[in-house]
């Protein structure tokens, strides 16, 4: 198997993982959210760091949090990122995948226009005509609940600002998560001792079906991130982004299928009206992934030569 067909098969394992994963946390749906996020957070950087010391690479993780702006970068992305995987958990556990499911689909184009903020990235007109779709769709939604779906929205948003943070750290992306969950410890650990020490309640041991399943959050959450890794290194952008909708669409068939949540006229509406966007994003990128690869490849050559 060559690099190319490795790493894509990397983003798929990834994307499985993750969207499968409501599953997983529905199994949770008796714990409370903070203290499965505790957990995660926990457990995660145990995972983390017998991955990179394995590697060698520990080191190298707190020689990076030495560093003031990679320390405030990383203490942002920490918080957003700990928002987000909150959100996710409590959409599971109450009955809301669908709304997780429509956050990721949204996100992509979130993310233009965080790039338009954060860094002035230019709009292509696909690119805004994919936007204006998601925004009537989210109206619709709207109007249908009575309110904005709030879920999808956050969860959209946090990771938004997650890809801003990220895109100021130079470290990669297992290191960084890996400093990341080091940063938010002394709150999760600070919770977990004050369930099982101070209060008593804490589930963690109670019985060996719910602590293993605590303890799986970390591979969870740490392999997937792995994964990623591995295949953004051998796979272009545009080919990743456009793996990356199937951890949606397992979510979504997660929520309808198995879960059966319930799915009216207005949600068809607006979940075909997203697909529609993300359609004409993917293709805008994908004109412009090759445009890129076409001028690297043959480089305009100036009158004199």
């Amino acid at each position: 198997m060559n690099a190319h067909k490795a790493g894509v098969l990397a983003m798929v394992l990834c994307c499985a993982f993750w969207g499968l994963s409501p599953l997983y946390y529905k199994l949770l749906a008796d714990v409370p959210t903070l203290e499965v996020l505790a957990h995660r957070t926990f457990w995660a950087l145990i995972f983390f760091f017998l991955y990179l010391g394995l590697q060698g690479r520990l080191l190298g993780l707190f020689a990076g949090l030495r560093d003031p702006r990679t320390l405030v970068a990383m203490a942002f992305a920490a918080g957003v990122i700990s928002v987000n995987w909150f959100l996710f958990i409590l959409s599971v556990q109450t009955g809301r995948t669908t709304e997780a499911s429509l956050a990721y689909y949204i996100f992509p184009l979130v993310a233009v226009i965080f790039g338009m903020i954060a860094f002035g990235e230019r709009l292509g007109r696909l690119q805004g005509a994919a936007v204006g779709l998601a925004a009537v769709a989210v109206a619709i939604l709207t109007l249908q609940l009575g309110h904005p779906p709030w879920f999808a929205l956050t969860i959209a948003v946090s990771f938004g600002l997650y890809g801003v943070a990220k895109k100021r750290l130079t470290m990669g992306p297992v290191m960084s998560v890996a400093g990341e969950v080091l940063l938010v410890l002394p709150l999760s650990a600070g919770y977990l001792f004050k369930l099982h020490v101070l209060d008593g309640t804490g589930l963690f041991g109670t019985d060996w079906t719910m602590t293993g399943l605590l303890i799986l959050s970390g591979p969870l959450t740490s392999v997937p991130l792995i994964l990623f890794s591995y295949a953004s290194q051998r796979v272009s952008m545009a080919t990743l982004g456009l793996i990356q909708y199937l951890n949606p669409t397992l979510q979504f068939l997660v929520a309808i299928m198995i879960f059966r949540e319930p799915f009216g006229a207005a949600h068809a509406m607006a979940f075909a009206l997203i697909w529609t966007a993300l359609a004409i994003y993917s293709t805008a990128t994908f004109r412009d992934d090759r445009r890129r690869r076409r001028a690297a490849t043959h480089p305009a050559t100036s009158p004199e030569t």
